[in-house]
This record gives structure tokens, sequence and C-alpha cells, in this order.
């Protein structure tokens, strides 16, 4: 796991629990990247997502990993974010979410949220998908 003795805001115990699950859940590459990446403004906005989202929330108990991410297309779907919705589409195949699995939620998204944000999402989740293709 990567250290940051520089940083003493990425330091505490809720920081380090996140951080393990977030690493497990977006690549370490992404992860890792992004906190090397993010300057004094932005480190700020990692510390709080790394120990709120994944420090409390993706360790409880209460929902399997794979239900979490299947909850976080549709909000996204539905909140039209497709740069965190391409994020968490490959984070979905990591914990378990399947391709048919994908396409169902997005087709009820379009039901729910709309075809402008389903279709938007479909294309997400084709990009990602040819992306894991030619990477295996």
């Amino acid at each position: 796991m990567a250290s940051h003795p520089k940083h003493p805001e990425y330091a505490s115990p809720l920081f380090k629990k996140g951080l393990a699950v977030r690493r497990e859940v977006l690549g370490a590459d992404y992860v890792d990247g992004s906190l090397a990446n993010a300057d004094e403004f932005f480190r700020a906005f990692q510390k709080i997502t790394t120990e709120m989202a994944w420090g409390e929330i993706w360790t409880r108990p209460g929902l399997p990993r794979k239900t979490r991410s299947i909850l976080n297309l549709g909000m996204l779907t539905a909140l039209n974010r497709p740069n965190e919705l391409r994020l968490h589409m490959r984070a979905a195949l990591t914990n378990g979410v399947t391709r048919e699995e994908i396409k169902e939620i997005l087709l009820q998204a379009c039901v729910y949220c709309g075809i402008p944000a389903g279709l938007d999402a479909f294309k997400v989740a084709m990009e990602v998908f040819k992306e894991v293709d030619q990477k295996a």
C-alpha cells in the first residue's frame, strides 16, 4: 500500500481503512495516481472521499460490494455523471456485477431517469467494455 509521509491529512486510521477498500475496488494504479496528482487544494477532497465514502460507507457490513456497485451505477446514471459512471462501471465489474446485470440496471434507469440519461450510460458502458476487452 502506498505511503504518504508528506501529507499528514492522509495519516488517519479511517483514511487508511478507506484507502485499502478504494484500492481494491478502483484499482491501486488509479487511486495512487489520484493521490499523487492531488495538489494542496485537492488533497482535502481526496481525504474526505477516502474517509467518508470508502472508510465509512464501503466498509459497512450492511451491503455487499456488488450491491453497492449496483446502487452507484443507478445513482450516477440518474445524476448523469459520466466520468464517475465510467470509473464505477469498472468497479462494478471488479465487484462481480455482470454485463447482463449492467444492461438491466441501465434499462431500468432509462425508464426512471429518462432515455437521454440511459443513452449516455449505455455509451459509457460500451466504452468501458471495449477497453476491458482490449486489455484482456
